[in-house]
């Protein structure tokens, strides 16, 4: 079997597909690609299917060498991309562009300059053993595949959907550091929970992402925190993937792939999907502004 094996790895590297639900009686939730449309936009362009299993790479700085011919992509987080031949030759590529290696090629993923998470996939998916019917790994349940070490060889499958039809795709509109990301929501199910002015302050102020942010969720910090109407304990109720959970701080949890499946504070509003995957390419220190819609 063909194979990618891990030649450098920089910030942490775990192997992500659509995850698995179905699990929320156990206590497990979905998982998968925090960035699910990145993900799928990677499939899609090496031929995959849509559960095929990629990689994602925290804050690129990850190296693969080829042992076989491979179709690859990597999306997500805009790094530099370097092919490195095996005759000692570099040539440049780009996210977002279909990459063909052969035997004894690497392949090179920098450090974006905006966002956090990208993916690479491979013709046919990384057929690492599956947990529970699912190749992604759980960060809060520390279930599926562990993250990834150097020197690890990832098998590559067979199973593709047809052959990638386009060389690559124009990248999607960033903000640029000193701008705000904008997350759409809608309101939640415990925004009667809070006083009339919960739009205002959410919308009307800026919200800093905190270092204490991770796949299961993005906190924040703002000058001006949500003020609850009701101040008894709310019994734990099941949450989703983007709700905007308001501890007794004030400040939103934003809950991420590998969030628990139930929660004990209010959830004022949810994400929308589209949000949830720029959320999940939010650094610590970016800025973010709500809008409900």
């Amino acid at each position: 079997m063909n194979t990618l094996t891990v030649e450098r790895i920089g910030f942490g590297v775990t192997t992500q597909d659509l995850g698995r639900p179905g699990f929320s009686d156990m206590g497990l939730g979905a998982a998968g690609a925090a960035d699910r449309g990145s993900a799928a936009l990677a499939n899609r362009m090496v031929g995959n299917r849509p559960g095929a299993a990629v990689l994602e790479a925290l804050l690129g700085s990850v190296s693969l060498r080829s042992d076989a011919h491979v179709v690859a992509a990597v999306t997500g987080a805009a790094c530099a991309v370097e092919v490195e031949r095996a005759d000692g030759s570099v040539h440049g590529a780009a996210a977002n562009e279909v990459l063909l290696l052969g035997p004894g090629d690497t392949v090179h993923l920098g450090v974006p300059d905006t966002g956090l998470r990208s993916y690479v996939a491979v013709r046919g998916g990384f057929v690492v053993e599956p947990v529970l019917g699912s190749r992604s790994w759980d960060s809060l349940a520390q279930l599926g595949p562990a993250p990834l070490q150097a020197g690890d060889a990832l098998p590559i499958g067979t199973e593709a959907d047809g052959w990638p039809v386009v060389d690559a795709v124009a990248p999607p509109l960033e903000p640029w550091p000193w701008e705000s990301v904008v997350l759409d929501v809608v309101p939640g199910p415990r925004d009667d929970w809070f006083t009339p002015a919960w739009r205002t302050t959410l919308t009307g102020q800026d919200h800093c992402v905190s270092p204490d942010s991770d796949r299961v969720g993005v906190r924040t910090t703002a000058a001006e925190p949500l003020v609850r109407a009701v101040t008894h304990e709310l019994p734990s109720e099941g949450v989703e993937t983007g709700s905007l959970q308001v501890p007794p701080d004030g400040f939103p949890v934003l809950f991420l792939a590998d969030h628990p499946v139930t929660g004990g504070y209010p959830v004022v509003a949810v994400l929308t999907p589209a949000s949830v995957d720029r959320a999940a390419q939010l650094r610590p220190g970016d800025t973010v502004r709500f809008r409900v819609v």
